[in-house]
């Protein structure tokens, strides 16, 4: 069996396993991309800053829907 058939396999517990951890820690998690978003925002010298926001602010979401599938 290799890697692919076994994540597949384990992909609805890996899943909610994650919204088990977005529930709890949404807030933390939240907190995580706004410094890599700042991280990533220096590194480019604020050249990209709008998509920057924009990926975050969708990643954002997406921990917000996980978490509420709980």
């Amino acid at each position: 069996m290799g890697l692919l058939d076994k994540l597949k396999k384990n992909a609805p517990q890996l899943k909610e396993k994650a919204a088990d951890l977005a529930a709890e820690h949404g807030d933390k998690i939240d907190q995580a991309i706004d410094k890599a978003a700042g991280a990533a925002d220096k590194a480019t010298g604020g050249k990209h800053a709008a998509k920057i926001d924009q990926a975050s602010d969708k990643a954002k979401d997406a921990v917000d829907k996980l978490g509420d599938q709980k």
